[in-house]
């Protein structure tokens, strides 16, 4: 039957295989079971509720793309947009979650009509690569900047709007030690390094009083407090488009770049650079987001973490469907995931935003009509607490360099469009 449904012997490969493979995939990806109740609770949202809705998503999305796809790509809710969620769209615009999961609804079926009718390939053909980067580095940076808070390193200071904590405090020392433990291992690579690192500083915090210990084992709390708790209605509001759209953007890049990456890495990919079955990976995709929003989580989006499994030689949807098994069995965990505190799960988020920022490496720092747009995109995402507020200013940055340096040919008509809805947006809402 396995053979038949993932034909493993024609990818070469074995049960076995498959099922380490997505075991080490498991491994190096389960810290989102402790850091995404952490953000998302911010909002007011059920911790457990959200605990059990990370690992139903996660499920859920890494079932569909192996069934539908045949792809080792493993999907969970994705770091960066669970950031968005919270921080900009809930506390910064003042919106209720049940708004945000309104317009993650929203954003994953404009996602999944692009994928039906094949508009993706357009739309991100159309933004530049280097202003594709910025938005990543940009994100990675607002992750940095939520992690160095939530450890207390950087706090908020009344003359110069940020200053550094109190690094004495077993809060800040514990999550220091964190970062570094999950760089070294990382290193290493010992499999599961993020995981291993928010576990040893949470085992260190129980040991030392700093934070209690709730358990380890139980029956899953209730969904209840977050299913289909959404407001799309609410959604609606005029000037929710923007975050609907940032929402898309971002999920769009993050999926388009990790497919890409991934079926790189285990041979799926064709000379000419040509991915098969794309179409069916972004529908998987798309649905998996859909399905998340329904359960109570932001933006389920494909994990880069999969290259992990590919390397230990998974190559079909098999891998996935290991992983969806397991976020399965997780789900008896939520005792474990209630004592992990937010400075144990800062490090994991610190170490996330040094990944996303390696894509600058990629930018033209001779071309000033390039490298200016990218510094603003990346930026002013954590200067004003809001991707969205980023995202718009590295499009009207990069149209603006473009028509003042001369080389206004060099821009195509999404880019304009684009450049001019943001300019709108900033301007009236």
């Amino acid at each position: 039957m396995l053979e038949k449904l993932f034909q493993l012997k024609a990818h070469n490969t074995n049960v076995r295989t498959e099922m380490l493979a997505g075991l080490t995939t498991f491994l190096t990806m389960a810290y989102i079971l402790f850091v995404n109740p952490s953000i998302l609770g911010e909002t007011g949202m059920d911790k457990g509720a959200i605990f059990v809705a990370t690992c139903l998503a996660a499920a859920f999305g890494s079932a569909v793309m192996g069934l539908i796809a045949n792809y080792p790509i493993a999907l969970a809710p994705g770091m960066g947009l669970n950031a968005f969620f919270t921080y900009t769209v809930v506390l910064g615009m003042g919106h209720t979650w049940q708004v945000a999961l309104g317009a993650v609804f929203l954003s994953a079926c404009l996602f999944f009509l692009l994928s039906i009718f094949k508009i993706r390939e357009w739309i991100i053909n159309s933004i530049p690569l280097e202003l594709r980067s910025a938005i990543a580095a940009g994100i990675g940076l607002f992750l940095a900047l939520i992690a160095l808070q939530s450890a207390g390193i950087v706090v908020d200071n009344p003359a110069t709007m940020v200053g550094m904590g109190d690094l004495s405090k077993p809060q800040a020392l514990l999550a220091i030690l964190g970062f570094f433990l999950i760089i070294g291992l990382e290193a290493r690579r010992v499999t599961g390094a993020v995981l291993i690192g928010i576990l040893v500083v949470t085992v260190i915090s129980i040991l030392l009083g700093v934070s209690e210990f709730s358990g380890v084992v139980s029956m899953p709390p209730s969904l209840a407090p977050t299913f289909l708790q959404l407001d799309i209605m609410g959604a609606l509001d005029v000037g929710l488009i923007s975050v609907i759209f940032a929402f898309l953007f971002v999920d769009l890049f993050d999926n388009s770049g990790t497919l890409i990456a991934v079926a790189k890495k285990a041979g799926l990919m064709r000379k000419d650079g040509y991915l098969p079955k794309m179409g069916r990976a972004l529908i998987a995709d798309s649905t998996a987001a859909l399905g998340g929003s329904l359960l109570g989580t932001s933006t389920t989006t494909s994990y880069i973490e999969s290259a992990a499994g590919v390397s230990a030689g998974g190559r079909t949807g098999l891998t996935a469907i290991v992983v969806a098994v397991l976020f399965l069995l997780a789900l008896f965990f939520a005792p474990l995931a209630g004592s992990v505190p937010a400075f144990a799960t800062a490090p994991a988020l610190l170490f996330v935003a040094v990944l996303m920022a390696s894509g600058l490496a990629e930018i033209d720092w001779s071309d000033l009509t390039v490298a200016a747009p990218v510094v603003i995109t990346a930026l002013a995402m954590p200067l004003t607490y809001s991707i969205a507020t980023g995202i718009a200013f590295g499009f009207i940055a990069w149209v603006a360099a473009k028509v003042l340096a001369g080389r206004g040919r060099e821009l195509n008509a999404v880019l304009v469009i684009l450049a001019i809805f943001c300019v709108i947006k900033l301007g009236l809402f």
